[in-house]
């Protein structure tokens, strides 16, 4: 039976993405179809989306959405891009806003989405088998699936899978929401299984009615089984085991490509790289010279990307011959960080604290090193990009930095970036400074990870195939 798939995300570039979610919610798709499968996407019609991409959907339908006592409109408006089919639900009143998250009913929103989601399969322009969810924005949808939708024709043989991308944000909010917008309180599964405690927890619904779970790295998969990792989240890990798989994310090699740059760069031409470093040096004020070690942070500035071990060692760090650049917005303690010692010290630390995609390509190209020492980090994309631009990663083995970066071996040339195993602000420290030995006093071991940055297959091609092969195997169940 052909798997045909449903895919309920928040997030699908390019029409609208914050973070990881938005890549993989536009580019998984395309990889899927590839290899055999029939997906479409669900997603909000956030007013955000640009004009052009609004003025071709054309309205499929619409229908009410039942939210405890309210009553909504739900349009869904269709659009195909790059051969993938986007269904997005119109309503006004929730996602008519200048930002996707943030607002303070931010949990009827969501899950208004949840329950449109089931609501329109019966609507659709064709029958899934499949419907997959992504994180705790569609985590109500195998909820609602099984407890109102389970007489419905059109849902009565979907099967469910949910994808864990980030443990951390699983979408808690005030009990009282489990009767008054979710409408279950009078169902004892559903209500056994959301509350925990005196809050709903969204996520746990789908932890608890998915029929399959994954989370985006083997290694993920595993640590979210630990208290340490689990977020609260572990005994349901621990007691649905064989339904918990880890499949690696992927990227899209024509989005992070250094051949289009506007000083262009292959692996078999890295003149280009050369001159993107020293464009970038003269751009934001440092010393311009291409055999200063140019180490990047392309990440939110929060503490789950390690920050508090790069703030702990950046005195010592600004000791070494080499230069930060910095690429984020988040906590505030980080962003003051940054700009302190980027005012102190110009010729050595530049923070740019913004996000840009621009400036973000900029930095990929020009850079040698990036640094991504996580306290947790689910998979990761920064370090697969790096690679794609020939920048070296250097990363904490944790999650799926731990599943895509192969540390230098010195003694057989092997690896693709340094990793260091534990938290420590002196491991980072130490890999860093092993990593600009190498730069500076062994150019032909450099030049060799290089190249085995740029042969790393990051395509998402091998991770459909799982996708697929565990499609299948559902639908045989």
């Amino acid at each position: 039976m052909k798997a045909s798939v449903l895919f309920a995300v928040f997030e699908a570039m390019p029409f609208v993405k914050t973070g990881g979610l938005g890549d993989v919610g536009g580019t998984l798709p395309v990889a899927l179809n590839a290899v055999g499968a029939d997906v479409r996407v669900i997603l909000p019609k956030f007013a955000t989306i640009e004009q052009k991409y609004r003025d071709a959907m054309t309205h499929m339908t619409s229908f009410t959405v039942q939210l405890g006592w309210r009553n909504q409109y739900a349009g869904i408006e269709k659009l195909v891009y790059h051969g993938v089919t986007y269904y997005f639900v119109d309503n006004e009143y929730y996602f008519g806003r200048s930002y996707p998250y943030g607002f303070y009913d931010d949990g009827e929103r969501i899950a208004f989405f949840s329950k449109a989601v089931c609501e329109a399969i019966p609507h659709l322009d064709f029958q899934p088998n499949i419907l997959h969810c992504h994180d705790w924005h569609t985590a109500l949808s195998p909820v609602y699936l099984r407890e109102v939708y389970r007489n419905v024709p059109a849902c009565q043989n979907v099967k469910t899978v949910f994808t864990v991308h980030n443990l951390r944000f699983q979408g808690k909010f005030a009990g009282t929401m489990l009767g008054d917008v979710l409408g279950l309180y009078d169902c004892p599964p559903a209500r056994d299984q959301l509350l925990q405690g005196d809050a709903v927890n969204f996520m746990r619904g789908a932890l608890n009615y998915a029929d399959r779970l994954t989370t985006v790295s083997p290694t993920y998969a595993g640590e979210i089984c630990t208290d340490f990792f689990g977020e609260g989240c572990n005994d349901i890990f621990n007691r649905r085991r064989s339904a918990l798989s880890g499949i690696l994310n992927g990227i899209d090699p024509e989005i992070y490509d250094p051949a289009v740059l506007p000083t262009p760069f292959d692996r078999d031409h890295l003149e280009g790289k050369a001159e993107n470093k020293r464009l970038l040096q003269q751009r934001l004020g440092l010393r311009v010279d291409v055999d200063i070690p140019l180490i990047a942070i392309i990440s939110r500035l929060t503490d789950q990307k390690g920050l508090d071990l790069v703030n702990y060692i950046l005195p010592e760090l600004l000791l070494e011959n080499a230069q930060l650049v910095v690429l984020g917005i988040g906590e505030k303690r980080y962003e003051d960080t940054f700009r302190y010692y980027g005012s102190r010290f110009p010729e050595k630390i530049s923070a740019n604290i913004c996000f840009s995609e621009d400036l973000s390509r900029a930095f990929y190209a020009a850079s040698d090193m990036v640094l991504v020492p996580s306290l947790f980090e689910p998979c990761g994309l920064t370090q697969m990009i790096a690679m794609r631009y020939g920048t070296l990663p250097v990363v904490r083995e944790t999650g799926g930095l731990r599943d895509s970066v192969q540390p230098y071996n010195q003694y057989t040339g092997e690896g693709n970036g340094f990793s260091f195993r534990n938290y420590n602000a002196h491991e980072l420290l130490d890999t860093i400074r092993r990593a600009i030995g190498v730069y500076q006093q062994d150019r032909p071991a450099w030049d060799t990870l290089v190249q085995n940055a740029f042969h790393t297959d990051f395509t998402w091609t091998v991770s459909a195939k799982k996708y697929l092969e565990l499609y299948q195997g559902l639908l045989k169940n």
